[in-house]
């Protein structure tokens, strides 16, 4: 037997609305509570124990955690609330919300794959540096990339704390020179870049320590997780079990 909890709680919890949707379809007689018409939202269900049909069909209890892959866009901070800035919790309804919060951050202007939960444990596990998760961010860059940038990463950089990075893979998809507003010719590097640590501003601040500047950035991959093509900006969806399954085993 379950912990005993509301009726309108258990409907809304498990997505079939938000308190005041999940009463109406109470009271319109939607719901049935072991084969009988339930009596009210107030009135108490065994999430385990009892049978509670809406509409028909079977109502199972909430998950116990829940896994959405977001696809950030700029100008959002990752964040669970903040004072002045638009948090990427806002791209999620209200109802969903639940008690989740971003795995790990992205900075406002970065845009990309967001993984966003309320399971702590496994938020723990897949940030810690013990565990080296790759994280691969596609780039755009101000400046010329080399080979010889691609050692430096490949062998750690100084980005002004204790220790240089860990080794970082660079893959260089195209150096091309190109003409700004001011009609100058300049060179734009594009880059795919796979890092194992998630350090403040750590892909800019790689860049900027082999003297050129990052002006575009997206994250495409995080571990088994990748940003799916169709996944338009500012849109989620939940984790498969598969890559739920595929992220536990990390």
């Amino acid at each position: 037997m379950g912990k005993a909890v509301r009726l309108d709680k258990f409907l809304a919890d498990g997505g079939a609305g938000t308190r005041s949707e999940v009463k109406k379809l109470i009271q319109k007689g939607l719901v049935q509570i072991n084969g009988a018409a339930a009596k009210g939202p107030e009135q108490k269900v065994d999430p385990i124990g009892d049978v509670v049909v809406l509409n028909g069909e079977i109502f199972g209890a909430a998950p116990e955690f829940v896994y959405y892959l977001l696809h950030k866009p700029a100008g959002y901070v990752s964040a669970t609330e903040d004072a002045k800035e638009k948090t990427v919790l806002e791209l999620v309804p209200q109802e969903k919300r639940r008690k989740l919060f971003p795995v790990g951050r992205l900075d406002k202007d970065t845009e990309g794959l967001l993984l966003i939960t309320d399971d702590g444990a496994l938020a723990h596990e897949l940030l810690s540096p013990k565990k080296h998760v790759d994280k691969t961010y596609y780039a755009l860059l101000e400046g010329r990339v080399t080979v010889e940038d691609g050692e430096r990463f490949l062998h750690g950089v100084d980005i002004g704390e204790k220790n240089v990075t860990l080794p970082a893979r660079l893959e260089i998809l195209s150096v091309k020179e190109k003409e700004d507003a001011s009609g100058e010719k300049v060179w734009q590097s594009e880059i795919l870049l796979t890092i194992h640590e998630g350090k403040f501003h750590q892909v800019k601040r790689m860049v900027e320590a082999v003297g050129k500047k990052v002006t575009y950035l997206k994250r495409i991959s995080m571990g088994p997780l990748r940003l799916p093509k169709e996944l338009e900006k500012g849109a989620y969806r939940p984790l498969t079990e598969e890559e739920i399954k595929a992220l536990k085993s990390c």
